[in-house]
């Protein structure tokens, strides 16, 4: 089955400005002894993303995800198409300032300490020293680490989840109006998780432009405005949750006791039983359903408006163009 691509008609109004824009951008790499083999790691990707939005990227391991991430910030070169943020061409330096960046393996100098870092990173953004006093035990408390850490400690001796929170630090030094962020749950606690969810939230509350990869489909799910889903270096789909998963406002999970349990099944295809209750999804007529439930004298407990999760619609297009994924 074919999947369209398909940019919501609101998105373009007058009001949301175009931060990033592709058009047929993709990348390829030539490998093997005699560079002979050509591998396509980004194919004709067109998408768009909205001033202020939260846009999630989502795609298996080597699905081109980082590479497209790359390509967008100029560390790689695209083999064709091209590609624009804020308005300019991507590589443009004054475009770069004005853009903050955390890697999915963040390599540091192990010797310097949490605080000496920041202050490098933003050395190389001329920030004041005036204004780096301020900067630096506002991004440290946003990001969950103590200033006594920050000072005393050497990178070398701080843990995965650690390091993972002076990265999202360091990419926010600038106070970038735009956000690439590669994984930036990995290696962090659940606990963790919610803080950088948090982080997430209040940059979109400042107005800010966040793009991040990612496979925790549960965090996407409960952040983004809008996600996109890559495949073997293909766009497959492109839009809000709503519109990839749909409203299903006819679709139901119910949960139930007693009752025909050949009759339910007629009903309840995934029917579930346990502890004398039944649960599943419902198909057909709802108000037919209810009938066949006081006519078997069956009794009705729950009956919820339900759609598929992410995670299953992620799953299921893999399936359907035979990619198998172990996210």
């Amino acid at each position: 089955m074919e999947s369209t691509i398909n940019f919501p008609t609101e998105a373009k109004t007058p009001e949301k400005l175009p931060v990033i824009e592709t058009a047929n951008l993709g990348k390829s790499y030539r490998t093997g002894f005699w560079m002979n083999q050509k591998i396509e790691s980004l194919k004709n990707c067109n998408l768009t993303v909205y001033q202020g939005e939260t846009f999630g990227l989502l795609g298996q391991n080597g699905a081109g995800k980082t590479t497209l991430l790359k390509t967008l910030l100029g560390i790689v070169r695209p083999t064709s198409g091209s590609a624009i943020l804020l308005g300019q061409p991507i590589g443009d330096r004054q475009v770069k300032e004005k853009i903050g960046y955390l890697p999915e393996n963040p390599y540091f100098y192990d010797y310097l300490t949490g605080w000496e870092f920041l202050e490098f990173v933003a050395g190389l953004f001329q920030i004041p020293a005036s204004i780096q006093k301020q900067r630096i035990p506002e991004l440290l408390d946003l990001v969950g680490l103590s200033k006594s850490t920050a000072i005393r400690s050497q990178l070398r001796q701080y843990s995965k989840g650690m390091l993972q929170r002076v990265g999202m630090a360091q990419a926010l030094i600038n106070n970038p109006e735009l956000v690439f962020l590669d994984e930036p749950m990995s290696g962090l606690d659940p606990m963790g998780r919610y803080q950088i969810r948090e982080i997430i939230v209040s940059l979109k509350e400042e107005g800010k432009t966040i793009f991040f990869n990612s496979h925790v489909l549960s965090d996407v799910e409960k952040i983004c405005d809008r996600i996109a889903i890559l495949a073997e270096g293909e766009l497959i789909c492109i839009g809000t949750l709503d519109e990839i998963l749909g409203t299903n406002e006819t679709y139901y999970y119910v949960k139930g006791k007693s009752g025909n349990l050949q009759i339910l099944k007629q009903w309840i295809p995934d029917l579930e039983f346990e502890n004398n209750f039944w649960h599943g999804h419902l198909q057909g007529d709802p108000q037919e359903f209810l009938v066949s439930l006081g006519l078997m004298k069956a009794t009705l407990i729950t009956m919820n408006i339900d759609r598929v999760s992410l995670e299953e619609y992620f799953m299921q297009q893999l399936r359907e163009r035979g990619i198998f994924s172990s996210y």
